[in-house]
């Protein structure tokens, strides 16, 4: 997948800020000028005029215009951006049901026009030789727009593109043949819609936090089918659901989502990523998955966030208590003694024995009797001139400590 954040610098969604510095000054846009001929082929000459300009002497783009006029944002276009802006024709306008326009015009809806105008500019100046290599491109909205090659036509969201490398002084215009428009909806919203998500909806709403997922964010998650629920051992769910169990499931579902929008590019550019409830790993050969699941479907949009469809729950690590934390910090001790012990460096190796039993007998909440064990075992050692002598002494305190615990030994003895 292609690095879009390399192409076009990632911007984060604010409708209101970003939107207001993208668009006011094209009122200017409502000036009638010599129209110009939109063409298939690939224009390729400079322009001095910047995109707000550009666009003007097109006389193609009267809705726009108007619609950008509406929206009282602020200039942004004449700055030295650059831009990439995938403009929708008159016809394109035209196209959408009856009543749309004029109903986005409405003061009232200020705030949705500006999503649907910042969901047509890309930051970044992205030729057609490029956007031709793209599956998506993330916009001034925060979505991404979809992108597809197929037969020689290039599609954006759908689109048509019609004519491409309109060059302007801080930017390129490639006009489409339709109106896109991001999603309006939550990613609860999104989910429940989508009919594939019942069980993540059910879980959500029972965790209390519908709420939180409906919010600002944005948010990324990965999100389980109801495959993926009914995968797991029988009768989990629905002890998930009771009330006792709230704190589990919420950690469950904290730990399906992480902040911020990740679109599938940057998913796949990270080893691993943090999410609201622990790290999940991701791993690309053979396909895309994060600890266990595989990723089915990716960047699903939703109006504060990004939804990739996984075939298996995740599920956290349980928290160890400190019996299982002090076997496994004996069996890791072990582990890297005995080579070396094995190698002739009886030395190192009662030193890695003997750091061990001081951060387990520092550990407070470790029975007494397993503390006390290895404090004798360190006297013992510290009596003792031979390093082969001490490393057999605390390997034979670290075997009973851990015999006390009920652990069997994992490697077998130098």
């Amino acid at each position: 997948m292609n690095n879009l954040s390399r192409l076009f610098g990632r911007r984060t969604a604010d409708t209101t800020a970003t939107g207001s510095l993208l668009f006011k000054s094209i009122l200017t846009l409502l000036v009638v000028a010599v129209p110009f001929t939109v063409q298939t082929s690939t224009a390729q000459h400079s322009s001095h005029s910047d995109i707000v300009d550009t666009a003007v002497a097109a006389g193609s783009f009267k809705t726009l215009a108007a619609a950008l006029s509406a929206a009282d944002l602020i200039d942004v276009l004449k700055s030295d951006g650059p831009f990439t802006v995938f403009a929708p024709t008159d016809e394109a306008f035209a196209a959408l049901p009856a009543g749309t326009v004029e109903d986005l015009l409405k003061p009232e809806n200020k705030a949705k026009l500006a999503a649907i105008l910042t969901y047509h500019v890309v930051s970044g100046k992205v030729a057609a030789k490029d956007v031709v290599k793209l599956n998506g491109a993330a916009t001034v909205n925060g979505q991404r727009a979809k992108i597809t090659v197929k037969g020689g036509k290039v599609m954006v969201d759908g689109a048509n593109v019609v004519s491409t490398d309109v060059m302007a002084s801080n930017g390129i215009i490639h006009v489409i043949d339709a109106v896109i428009l991001p999603s309006f909806d939550t990613i609860p919203a999104v989910a429940s819609s989508a009919g594939t998500f019942n069980t993540l909806v059910a879980a959500v709403k029972a965790a209390g936090l519908a709420d939180v997922l409906s919010g600002d964010g944005p948010f990324t998650v990965f999100a389980p089918t109801d495959e993926a629920f009914a995968a797991l051992p029988a009768g989990t769910v629905d002890n998930l659901l009771k009330p006792e169990n709230l704190s589990t499931l919420q950690g469950i579902l904290k730990y399906h989502v992480t902040a911020g929008r990740m679109f599938s590019e940057d998913v796949v550019a990270q080893s691993s990523i943090e999410t609201l409830n622990g790290t999940v790993t991701v791993a690309t050969r053979g396909g895309v998955r994060v600890n266990n699941a595989n990723v089915v479907a990716t960047d699903i949009n939703a109006s504060n966030g990004v939804i990739h469809v996984i075939d298996t729950v995740l599920l956290p690590a349980k928290e160890k208590s400190s019996v299982e934390t002090a076997r496994d910090i004996i069996l890791l001790a072990v582990n890297r003694a005995v080579p070396l012990f094995n190698n002739g460096n009886a030395d190192g190796c009662a030193a890695v024995y003997e750091v061990a039993a001081a951060s387990l007998i520092a550990m407070q909440d470790l029975p007494g009797s397993v503390r006390a064990e290895l404090a004798q075992g360190l006297q013992k050692m510290n009596t003792q001139h031979s390093s082969v002598d001490q490393a057999w002494t605390m390997r034979y305190a670290l075997d009973s400590a851990l015999e006390s615990m009920s652990a069997p030994m994992a490697t077998s003895r130098h």
